[in-house]
Formats: C-alpha cells, structure tokens, sequence
C-alpha cells in the first residue's frame, strides 16, 4: 500500500489545453489526465497527443500524474496504453475494468512497449460486473496498486438514486474497500456530482473516509479543498501517533511488556497505525 497523499484526485480533460496549464497551479494531490469520458470521439488521437505533450513538458510539481485511458474493447484503448508506457506518468487509469485478465492484458501493453517497472495501473471499478469481480480484480497484477469507484456509472447501472446517505452504494463501496485492503492496494471514493454543495460534499468525503477510503475523486477545483482536509490526519491524531511510538519506545527500552497512552492499552497493531498516520503527514508536508 502506497504512503503518497491521495486526499484528491482531479479529473482533468485532455482536451482542454487550458485546463492542463491550470492544473499545473491547483493543490490536488494527483491529476488524472483523461482521455476517456471528457474526450469526444473525433478528439481522441489529438486529445492524446495533448496529454502526452503535457506530461512531456513538465511543470506539474510534486503532483502525481496519471493518465486514463480509453478501455482496450475501443478503438483508441490498446495506442492508449502504448503511448503512455512512455510517458513520464506513475501510472495508468483503466475504466470499466471487469476482470483480472483486463489488467494482465494492459499490464503485457504495458511491458511490451518498455514501460519502466514501477508505472501502476490504476483500475476502474464502476459496473456491477467490476464489483462482483473485484477480489480475483485486486489480485491480478503486480502492476496493480489502487482501485477506484465510478460511483456515476455504477449508479446508472444499479439503478440507484445519488442519495446524501448513498445507502444504495455501501455494500459495493465497502466490498472494493476489503478487496483493495486484502492486496495491499489503495482505493479512492467515487466523485460527487454537485458543485455548489459543500456541507454535502464534506460529508460525503468523511464518509468515505469512514469506509476505509484513502481519498476522493473530483471532477471541479472547488472541490479540492474539502477533499484535503477531511483525508488528512487529524492533529490530534498525529499528536496521540507520536505519544504511541515515544510510549513503545521507552517500554521496549526499560524491559516493560505493557504499554498505555491516555489510560489505553497500546499493542504492536496501534504502533503500526501510528507510524502509518505520521509517514501520511510527512508526506503532505513535503508536499505544501
């Protein structure tokens, strides 16, 4: 499982050349550059050599970049995969995948065309199909390190009304999450469709955050800011991290086998937690 800050994951249309130049001034953690739903179909060869020149050029910071392809069952999917093995990206978004052999299929796309061995592949969970098949899914490649919901398709596909609960959602949402967590990978909610809603938008980030989400995906910088704060560790939580690994250490130091913080029994799992929690800060702050 990955220790990148993943708080927020913008959507950025490749065939938008302003908002590509705009991206390189936001404070998303990760930009996905898309090439699938925001393109139309007679933009997509030139929305891709867009993108790639883009990434080419640089001056995107510390952002982690990623691109989402067109699926390989389209005519753009398999030139897609080939063009960003070479792009100086962390990794590919693949949409709709449904099976284990979608991964390996771009994961060979991937070593054939000399993709350095660390570009991931980033796959899409938004059919019932993908959910129902999302532990042989998470298992699939090495290649593989996350998982995201396309919560918008989903819907469509379950015939399930966006409510502020998403109570249709929570068994699919959560069963993603077990997958991603049983295979080491990390796991992004879903996007939320309205914009002028930040109360809604706020609770809807800490909700996922509840279901063990690593952060949100988002479809408008406005929405950005909600997504940092409520997918970074609370100061409290990064206080209580730092009393937990002072208390193990000084334990382990005098030959003591019980540790307590705050009147709380402290085992070797909370010890892991907390340095998971401050590698989490340190790592947002390299990033300000």
């Amino acid at each position: 499982m990955s220790l990148r800050p993943r708080r927020s994951v913008l959507y950025m249309p490749g065939s938008n050349q302003r908002a590509l130049e705009k991206a390189k001034t936001l404070p998303a953690d990760v930009l996905v550059l898309d090439l699938e739903d925001a393109v139309a179909p007679e933009q997509k060869e030139a929305a891709r050599e867009q993108v790639l020149a883009a990434v080419q050029a640089g001056g995107y910071g510390k952002r982690e970049l990623v691109i989402r392809a067109n699926g390989l069952s389209t005519p753009w999917g398999r030139e897609d995969v080939l063009a960003i093995a070479r792009a100086p990206v962390s990794a590919v978004c693949m949409p709709k995948v449904e099976s284990a052999a979608e991964v390996r299929a771009v994961s060979a796309l991937l070593k054939e065309a000399g993709a350095p061995a660390q570009m991931e592949i980033w796959a899409m969970i938004e059919t019932p199909r993908g959910v129902v098949n999302v532990q042989e899914i998470a298992a699939a490649d090495v290649r593989l390190s996350l998982l995201l919901m396309g919560t918008s398709d989903l819907a469509k596909d379950m015939r399930i009304p966006h409510t502020a609960d998403r109570l249709g959602f929570i068994s699919a949402l959560s069963q993603c999450v077990l997958a991603a967590r049983a295979n080491q990978l990390d796991i992004l909610d879903g996007v939320h469709l309205a914009l002028d809603d930040e109360s809604g938008l706020l609770a809807i980030c800490e909700q996922g955050r509840n279901l063990g989400f690593d952060g949100k995906s988002l479809i408008h910088p406005k929405q950005i800011a909600a997504a940092n704060a409520v997918f970074s560790p609370a100061e409290a939580d990064v206080v209580r991290a730092r009393k937990i690994i002072d208390a193990w250490r000084e334990t382990e130091a005098a030959g003591e086998a019980v540790v307590v913080v705050d009147g709380k029994l402290v085992e070797v799992l909370h010890v892991e937690e907390a340095h998971r929690t401050l590698a989490i800060w340190d790592a947002i702050a390299e990033r300000q």
